[in-house]
């Protein structure tokens, strides 16, 4: 087992709790059950949908599905092992490999997909967009560019039974955000909380230069990591649907 899936990371850096959302989807991912949701309103784009750490699928129901809807898109709202109604256990590596499982029940062709991940979930959606190339967008709220640097708040190598340079060496083979973000084409939107009290606006200014002449960086000025999205919905939904009409699909 790598040093991410620790289970000292486990229990210090992922906060799940039960709530399951309507209608769920079960998404097969080996040996865990993911309680995903589908929200089709029939049109041509797909939103892939990453939420926060401490959050659950059914917190974006239905009022971020119905804005999605507004906005031009359909959702597919994908959940953690552990969260909500899905079976298993966070693993912060192993569940990279679920995007892939996610990524085949959401069952749309690539150009019609947006990655969409809000904080712990970009890293997902980092990583969907690694592996499927053609999507049509990537967007990354409240993100976080280097894993390794967040996961070091609450867990010392010595903690793990490791060396500051193992845990640089594995990272940086899992969680490679600058080059995963070299490598994906696509346009890539970045929004970020000025004042965001947990993933510094730093992470967000990374991004958007590893991602970049495509890559667009909006900075909100009013709310902080909790309350990036009521404090400014209106221009937090502008910039959304903006970037969802001018991406090919």
């Amino acid at each position: 087992m790598t040093i991410a899936d620790h289970d000292i990371i486990t229990t210090r850096y992922f906060f799940p709790r039960p709530g399951e959302p309507a209608d769920i989807e079960y998404v097969d991912a080996g040996d865990a059950r993911l309680a995903c949701h589908r929200a089709d309103f029939g049109h041509r784009v797909t939103v892939v949908h990453f939420h926060g750490n401490g959050e659950v699928v059914a917190d974006y129901l239905p009022g971020f599905a119905h804005h999605l809807d507004e906005l031009g898109a359909n959702a597919f709202f994908a959940e953690y092992r552990g969260y909500g109604g899905s079976t298993g256990t966070p693993r912060l590596a192993a569940m990279l490999d679920d995007v892939d499982a996610i990524h085949d029940a959401v069952g749309r062709p690539d150009h019609q997909i947006i990655a969409f991940g809000r904080s712990i979930g970009s890293i997902y959606a980092i990583e969907f967009a690694s592996r499927h190339p053609d999507i049509a967008g990537l967007v990354i709220e409240s993100g976080i560019a280097d894993v390794l640097e967040r996961i070091l708040v609450r867990a010392e190598p010595t903690t793990l039974g490791a060396t500051r340079e193992q845990m640089e060496q594995q990272f940086d083979q899992l969680f490679d955000h600058r080059a995963k973000l070299a490598d994906y084409p696509g346009p890539t939107l970045v929004m970020h909380a000025l004042h965001d009290h947990l993933v510094d606006h730093s992470h967000a200014e990374r991004l958007t230069q590893w991602a970049g002449e495509r890559a667009q960086l909006v900075t909100f000025d009013e709310g902080n990591h909790n309350t990036i999205f009521p404090r400014n919905r209106d221009a937090y939904l502008a910039h959304l649907g903006e970037f969802i009409d001018q991406v090919e699909v």
